[in-house]
């Protein structure tokens, strides 16, 4: 099977791409590889996909209509995976055309292609938790309004939602949307709380703790949020009869950590207690994210089994081998 995966050197695209060569897949990654973060950590996870057969690579932007055109026309893809987005809360902030362009102008290039190409037999899409929002009800469901995003790019990803049910309700396009909920692990992004307290304790830096530590996550683990994946692209999924072949699931480890147990975890596994610098709430950010993973588990198996004080000495192994530290 010859799958399309967006976003390929970014940290989920990765993990997704080497989970479908190792069961034999032909996998097409796409990426545009840009600046958002240091782009050497994503050329180094492309060069360990280019080491597998079966993989091919295309730097494109999805936002380029023409581009993404004549890739779903060459290589005519039976699925597809769509992970590339610009992501980050607080830097919607600071650049919110980078959101519409990538998150609006580049899904929309999706759905078309996957609309043009006949060979597409499903689209496994990204979206978030950031779509619930400001709601206060926990856990998070899929069956809650999320119609009160707190940033825009929640408000894209809610978006892309929407644009995916009218796209199957029109052309009968099969789809299936995740929310994921703070996905961490080795290789992953260094705006992300988790790397940046890492390397900020090793420098000798003191973190930012905002809300004064006064906040929750769903953090998922990697591995888990990849067999959720690969769980939404091989199922058969119970659609409802004359209704758009759409759903939406979360994928989230179904236990909400205390902000500060999280980095006493960090700290004990550096052996370093960090400087915190306690800070008022960030615009754009919520106090607490939980997932409910019913719907989840019950259509897609998915049963996260990692919890933080395995995940994240994990990631401290990766960390100091790929930035050579003792």
């Amino acid at each position: 099977m010859k799958i399309l995966v967006t976003g390929a050197a970014g940290f989920i695209g990765f993990y997704v791409s080497t989970a479908l060569l190792k069961r034999g897949e032909t996998v097409v990654g796409v990426d545009n590889i840009n600046d958002y973060y240091d782009p050497q950590l994503k050329l180094d996870r492309l060069s360990q996909l280019k080491k597998e057969s079966g993989f091919s690579f295309c730097k494109i932007d999805i936002s380029d209509r023409s581009a993404m055109e004549k890739l779903f026309a060459v290589e005519k893809p039976d699925k597809v995976i769509h992970l590339a987005a610009q992501a980050g809360v607080r830097y919607s902030l600071e650049n919110p055309y980078a959101y519409i362009q990538a998150n609006i102008v580049g899904h929309l290039n999706i759905l078309e292609g996957c609309r043009n190409t006949d060979s597409v037999k499903r689209l496994v899409y990204a979206s978030s938790s950031s779509v619930y929002g400001g709601n206060k009800k926990q856990p998070f469901s899929i069956e809650d309004n999320v119609d009160n995003p707190v940033s825009l790019y929640a408000a894209t990803k809610k978006s892309d939602e929407l644009m995916t049910h009218c796209y199957s309700h029109l052309y009968n396009i099969e789809a299936i949307g995740l929310r994921f909920f703070t996905v961490y692990g080795p290789w992953g992004r260094p705006d992300m709380a988790y790397f940046s307290f890492t390397n900020k304790i090793l420098n000798g830096e003191s973190i930012p703790v905002f809300n004064h530590g006064k906040m929750k996550r769903d953090f998922t683990y990697i591995d888990d949020i990849v067999l959720g994946i690969l769980a939404s692209l091989d199922k058969d999924i119970s659609f409802t009869e004359n209704e758009p072949k759409h759903k939406v699931f979360n994928l989230g480890n179904n236990r909400s950590e205390n902000l500060m147990d999280y980095i006493k975890e960090i700290e004990n596994c550096l052996g370093v207690t960090a400087e915190k610098t306690m800070l008022p709430m960030q615009d754009g950010d919520v106090v607490e994210t939980s997932a409910d993973i019913s719907a989840s588990s019950k259509e897609l198996g998915f049963q996260p089994s990692t919890p933080i004080s395995q995940g994240i000495p994990q990631f401290i192994d990766w960390y100091k081998d790929y930035y050579k530290i003792a």
